[in-house]
């Protein structure tokens, strides 16, 4: 997924839940013809007054934001209307830290402007403030207005309504209909004081200070605590950012499955990295739900261990190779054949030209060998120097590691990253022109982009051909709350490319020897149910085998809420027919927040 930048963990540097001092006291009221808050928000996303000047538009204080780079307050209008579409609070754009105390009565002029967080190129939905402010507070010390309390029985089960597309499949301009649609009921309470109550939560505490929850307990629920993303039309509606205003130290470290007890109540914000946050004033108390990270059983002697494992940008600098290493001896139970993904060379993002990984990867295995595993041998293809991809400097490629003592490599001369692996038939069997090599290096879909590796193994005398993936990114798509529904997912058509080239390859393969025991594995970036997935699994020649598992099960990272699949082992016929293949995703990163790599590995053990 996108990394995010320095710049957001900058900006959620919190200093104190509120200012120290107010604004003058004064005592004459709000003018009674004034614009209330529910008319700027208005019954669709883009205020009616959107660019205009409005005049004392009262509200009492609910929240103030001291940090960042969106400092300002939020104010709500304690007398409401009846009109369920619109919001009744508005956050106050200061730009710096603000002179209101919670519970201060205060009259607002100002601009009302539409803002875009992270800018329109994302698609993103606007979020309607009042800018350039003159602040009067009228009086001190009053009643926050009670918070809206967000639950399963509030969240509508539908997500959101197709864009209009006369406005470009925007839902913009769209009426809100809250009790339909959960995006248009979370748009409802855009600015409003609002609570959920012993919620569970669903994406673990991550380094920006934030955590997702979900208020529907039940929906699509995994036995380990989180909510699993099955389908593009199976959205889980009741996912909710949870960020503080209040101290960084103070924020729960919260994993997958633990529940924050008790209320947690704040203003509803809307943001660039996940759109509708619940900014808490008052936090949950942190119960834990005792999450433990998964152990897959060890092969048996007849039974070949495959796994991919993507390691996070690793280096000879990172302190995280042990970890890594116990990961691999431990809870993979030492695979026969490892696929690694994202092993950066010997000097990590120094872009000096190094292309070379031989110290990370002898770094990786003598670690392994500490944690009592055994000494892999290795095979990779450095790549041209920053042609690749990932973090500038660091040219991430996939390596594969093998237990010499229970699987032997054939090594065949001319792979290099530049030239193209091919089949040929050797004494009626399917071989590799080259060992390891890569698929198609100069086919464009592979611009900017790792190439995928491909080695031919053996194992108790059965040739085994594994391709290693690392498809690119979903870096650029709209994310699940933009205002273009449904989102576009612009980054796919580089990874459809790239599933049509290794598919081709794959089919070469069958050709030659239809029986042929062949393996695609690594981080696909895509969903198992996505078009791909679908396009490498072709006509049966792969299938993806996560889809053994059931439903609930299913995944292998965790986003904004959502457990999904992104790391996947498809399988050719001749695997799948035996039946006796076992797949396991080995939950042992993802659903933490110690988390070593934001993704958790897995193993396929079959029999040739």
């Amino acid at each position: 997924m996108p990394s995010r930048s320095s710049a957001r963990l900058a900006a959620l540097a919190v200093a104190a839940v509120c200012s120290a001092a107010s604004s003058v006291v004064l005592t004459s009221p709000a003018h009674a013809d004034t614009v209330r808050i529910h008319d700027i928000q208005g019954t669709t996303r883009i205020s009616p007054y959107a660019g205009q000047k409005v005049t004392d538009v009262p509200g009492i204080v609910t929240g103030t934001r001291t940090y960042g780079s969106s400092k300002g307050f939020w104010i709500q209008d304690a007398t409401p209307d009846d009109n369920p579409a619109t919001s009744e609070g508005v956050f106050v754009f200061t730009s710096s830290t603000p002179k209101v105390t919670v519970g201060d009565s205060v009259t607002v002029t100002g601009t009302v402007s539409e803002y875009v967080p992270g800018g329109a190129s994302t698609g993103n939905q606007s979020l309607t403030e009042i800018t350039k402010p003159v602040i009067t507070t009228l009086s001190t010390g009053n009643a926050v207005p009670a918070p809206t309390v967000i639950d399963a029985k509030s969240v509508p089960d539908e997500y959101t309504p197709e864009g209009d597309t006369a406005a470009g499949g925007s839902v913009n301009g769209l009426a809100l209909a809250p009790s339909t649609y959960a995006l248009d009921y979370y748009e409802s309470l855009e600015g409003m004081n609002v609570q959920v109550a012993d919620a569970r939560v669903v994406t673990a505490t991550d380094p920006y200070t934030e955590l997702w929850v979900t208020v529907k307990p039940h929906e699509h629920r995994n036995r380990r605590g989180g909510t699993v993303y099955g389908s593009y039309d199976a959205q889980n509606t009741g996912r909710l950012q949870i960020q503080s205003l209040g101290s960084t130290a103070d924020f729960p470290t919260a994993n997958v499955g633990d529940t924050l007890e008790g209320p947690t109540t704040g203003p509803l914000d809307f943001n660039q990295y996940g759109g509708y946050t619940l900014v808490a004033s008052e936090l949950g108390t942190l119960k834990s739900g005792g999450l433990e990270r998964e152990t897959t059983r060890k092969q048996s002697g007849r039974e070949l261990a495959v796994a991919t494992y993507n390691v996070e940008n690793l280096d000879p600098s990172d302190a995280t190779f042990e970890e890594h290493a116990s990961a691999i001896v431990n809870n993979l139970q030492s695979p026969d054949i490892v696929s690694l993904e994202e092993i950066q060379d010997n000097n990590g993002a120094t872009d000096d030209g190094t292309v070379a990984a031989d110290v990370t990867v002898n770094k990786l295995i003598d670690a392994i060998v500490a944690a009592g595993g055994p000494k892999y041998d290795w095979r990779s293809i450095d790549p041209v120097n920053d042609r690749d991809g990932g973090e500038p400097g660091g040219n991430i490629r996939q390596v594969f590691l093998f237990n010499p003592e229970r699987v032997s490599f054939t090594d065949r001369a001319g792979g290099d990253s530049t030239t193209a692996v091919g089949v040929t038939k050797v004494h009626g069997k399917a071989a590799l022109t080259v060992s390891p090599g890569r698929i198609d290096p100069a086919n464009t879909a592979w611009t900017t982009s790792r190439k995928p590796l491909v080695g031919e193994f053996v194992f108790r005398g059965k040739a085994v051909f594994v391709i290693a993936n690392h498809f690119a990114s979903k870096g650029g798509d709209q994310g699940l709350t933009a205002q273009y529904q449904p989102p576009v997912r612009s980054s796919e058509t580089q990874r459809h490319a790239q599933a049509t080239a290794e598919h081709a390859f794959v089919e070469d393969l069958l050709k030659v020897q239809k029986n042929a025991d062949v393996i695609a594995l690594g981080d696909l970036n895509d969903f198992e149910f996505s078009d791909t997935t679908r396009i490498l699994e072709g006509d049966g020649e792969l299938w993806s085998a996560i889809k053994s598992l059931p439903k609930s099960e299913r995944y292998t990272y965790d986003y904004q809420g959502n457990s999904q699949v992104l790391d996947q082992i498809l399988i050719s016929p001749a695997i799948r027919r035996d039946c006796g293949f076992e797949y396991d995703s080995v939950h042992i990163n993802s659903e933490f927040n110690d988390q070593v790599s934001d993704h958790d590995p897995q193993v396929l053990r079959f029999r040739p």
